[in-house]
């Protein structure tokens, strides 16, 4: 119950979403304004859907375009800088870091390093970029201002290499 500044007279306050009361409106007080709506819970995105520019090619034949990123995690960058291929060839971490975060690519069964590394550059090259995008996101613009009209614009600081902070 929260007391009204007038007369000391008490009115009943709703939880938020709850119904008012059936003896609202005869002989109460003053009706308290509904209170604000709770803040709406941000879910936070993982899965990010992509097209390829050009599609991966199965054995059979069949173009895969469509298919699934998801957010990369710390491990998802560590584990590949013990493989082998990667110690050997720093160029590789690309491949293998993509081959963990690729969640669906068409209908191929199951997304490793063996298929991204049969793709075409171009596709590579796609994914290496929404990889940054999507793992990075917030952190690549920054808010500048141009020095002589004074005009706010935005400027791209990415451009690292994948798996590199």
């Amino acid at each position: 119950m929260r007391r009204s500044a007038a007369a000391g007279a008490t009115t009943a306050v709703a939880a938020p979403g709850a119904e008012a009361s059936a003896g609202v409106g005869v002989g109460a007080g003053p009706i308290a304004a509904p209170a604000p709506a709770p803040a709406v819970r941000q879910t936070l995105r993982t899965e990010f859907p992509f097209q390829l520019p050009r599609g991966y090619v199965d054995e059979s034949g069949t173009v895969h375009q469509d298919g699934v990123m998801r957010l990369a995690t710390a491990r998802d960058e560590l584990v590949p800088l013990r493989d082998v291929r990667v110690q050997e060839n720093p160029a590789y971490l690309s491949v293998v870091l993509l081959g963990r975060v690729i969640t669906r690519l068409g209908t191929v069964p199951m997304v490793h390093d063996g298929i991204v590394e049969n793709m075409f550059a171009s596709d590579l090259a796609f994914l290496q970029d929404f990889y940054r995008q999507i793992n990075a996101e917030g952190h690549t613009r920054a808010a500048v201002q141009c020095p002589h009209c004074a005009e706010p614009f935005e400027v791209e600081l990415g451009g690292s290499r994948l798996g590199e902070s």
